[in-house]
């Protein structure tokens, strides 16, 4: 898998990592957790079918404080949680509001219009993105586009592209 790039914008920067099993995963979600620019994030989320995607978003969710198991959004194309102000390291005060959306099944990236997700992406609140490329031109530009490449002894090529102030904060 290649790094994303978005609207041929360049990114500002691109870091790589090797995930050696779920721990690292886990580890990775919850250092991410702390930081506080998390709030207003759009996350991408690239890698084929069980590379782990929704494993890292499903550690990311439990790292914010997000009781219970967290379901993928394949056939819902959207999850929505609020994470309460306890949950969060940011020094906030107010809840997040946090979407988990899943393009896998879109036929058409007209969908995303007719589904009303401009109003979303638009409002506060941190976005989780899996299969991007399937709502076409419709996406905003991420904030941070994670790549999630299987390698044949079951660890994970993480490539982590940040193409804004917020995605570089994310990765200091």
């Amino acid at each position: 898998m290649t790094v994303p790039l978005i609207a041929g914008r360049h990114a500002l920067i691109v870091k790589k990592t090797v995930w050696l099993d779920e721990a690292a995963t886990r580890s990775f979600a919850q250092r991410l957790a702390r930081r506080p620019a998390l709030r207003g994030a759009l996350i991408e989320l690239h890698g084929d079918l069980g590379s782990g995607k929704t494993t890292f978003v499903r550690h990311l969710l439990a790292s914010l404080g997000v009781p219970g198991r967290v379901k993928s959004p394949t056939y819902a194309v959207v999850e929505s949680y609020a994470v309460g102000a306890s949950g969060l390291d940011s020094g906030h005060n107010s809840e997040l509001a946090v979407w988990h959306f899943d393009f896998y099944r879109f036929t058409d990236a007209r969908e995303w219009e007719d589904a009303g997700f401009r109003d979303i992406f638009a409002s506060p609140g941190l976005k989780l993105v899996e299969w991007p490329d399937m709502a076409g031109g419709h996406l905003p530009r991420p904030d941070l586009a994670i790549a999630i490449d299987m390698l044949p002894d079951e660890s994970r090529s993480i490539t982590l592209t940040a193409y804004s102030p917020t995605g570089a904060e994310l990765l200091a």
